[in-house]
């Protein structure tokens, strides 16, 4: 089959690799018919090379149609249509129970002290072969796939696999009060679809901020009150202009869905590229121990929220050497949720809003859809954010 490979930074090529196949009763093995390219994605196509190897598979946001089903899946048959959470997990410990399949006792990468197993994404998550490819094998699949019905186009219900369950949680954790204000840093996909999320759960106002003119646009033109940081001279202007505009407080809530992709330290960017050059053995212990992050937006997220409030991030972050004032997050008693989407725990409460009447705008969320062997270009065309590219699907 083809499929996208690692083979290096800002380095993916569409290969020939074998097709996967049954190994546990649990597996399933999927025909993708589509693959979301994430801004996660872009952490391994940038800054954590030391953590890949050559020829690994990428993407992790799948929906396709069921081809092969293990003895031990005793749910989907031959033919189904499934979207497939970016997680792994068995769906019957005690985390997964919980409600955090994210955290998965049955999938826990142990060996790396990491959380379940997640598709294409480095050996920290088990270096699981990814689902920018042809087809997919899709352990616990007893538990994972989605059944989602015929008809609508995959636009519809693909994401589910990571974009709406990771704005939903982003949304949930930030625990808005109904008619509340929340800002949103970051335009990107998550952040978007956090604003459209925050509209219809019954937030008062909900402000966004980011400085790609189309994500300003698209956001502002479904009634989000944006903030350009071009237009500001650095972030406590901004924090002092959405201050203006809830009483002289800050927002009710902020969630941070920028992450380690923050325009800021200079040094944090120069100690992952240092990382990333040096030889796997060398580069992975340092990026796991002494990386830290830009962290110019949680920086502003602290100072924005109001006191009381509470801060969601949702942003990737993936330094261990990182400061944070601890002083004032106390002082301001701020409350702060953070981690992985839990896919399944908030799956059947989102399948209500995939309908004919659209509310969350899923049916034109993306705004390229390219086949599998344009990869290498989406990749550098999302980077580089040309083109106003905010959400890329792949094709098969």
């Amino acid at each position: 089959m083809r499929a996208v490979t690692w083979q290096g930074k800002r380095d993916v090529r569409v290969e020939n690799v074998p097709d996967p196949t049954i190994q546990e009763p649990t597996d399933a093995v999927i025909r993708i018919t589509s693959s979301g390219l994430c801004g996660s994605d872009l952490h391994l196509y940038e800054v954590l090379t030391p953590f890949m190897t050559p020829g690994d598979i990428l993407g992790h946001e799948p929906m396709g149609i069921v081809e092969e089903v293990g003895a031990g899946v005793p749910d989907l048959q031959v033919g189904d249509r499934v979207v497939v959470p970016f997680q792994i997990a068995c769906g019957n410990c005690w985390m997964c129970l919980t409600g955090l399949p994210t955290q998965c006792e049955t999938t826990q990468v142990q060996g790396e002290g990491m959380g379940a197993a997640l598709f294409g994404y480095t050996r920290l998550y088990g270096a699981v072969p990814g689902a920018q490819a042809e087809y997919l094998r899709v352990p616990q699949a007893q538990f994972g796939p989605i059944k989602v019905p015929e008809g609508p186009p995959d636009d519809r219900f693909v994401y589910l696999s990571d974009v709406l369950p990771t704005a939903w949680q982003a949304v949930a954790y930030a625990d808005v009060p109904q008619g509340g204000s929340v800002a949103v840093l970051g335009l990107g996909p998550i952040g978007d679809m956090a604003c459209r999320v925050a509209q219809v759960k019954g937030a008062g106002r909900v402000f966004g901020v980011d400085l790609v003119p189309e994500r300003l646009r698209r956001a502002k033109a479904r009634g989000v009150e944006t903030f350009d940081l071009r237009s500001f001279d650095d972030e406590k202007e901004l924090v002092e202009a959405i201050r203006d505009q809830t009483d002289g407080r800050g927002p009710d809530a902020v969630i941070d869905a920028v992450g380690t992709e923050a325009h800021g330290s200079a040094a944090a960017r120069m100690v992952q590229n240092a990382a990333a050059i040096l030889p796997r053995k060398l580069g992975g212990p340092i990026a796991e121990r002494f990386s830290v992050d830009r962290l110019a937006a949680l920086y502003t997220a602290i100072d924005l929220v109001r006191r009381g409030g509470t801060i969601s991030l949702s942003g990737v972050y993936g330094g261990m050497a990182d400061p944070l004032p601890l002083l004032t997050l106390f002082d301001k008693q701020i409350q702060m949720r953070m981690g992985q989407a839990n896919v399944r725990r908030w799956s059947d409460d989102i399948i209500p809003y995939l309908t004919d009447e659209d509310p969350l705008g899923v049916d034109d969320f993306a705004t390229h859809r390219v086949p599998l062997s344009e990869a290498p270009h989406a990749y550098e065309m999302f980077q580089r954010k040309q083109d106003g590219a905010v959400k890329v699907l792949m094709q098969p």
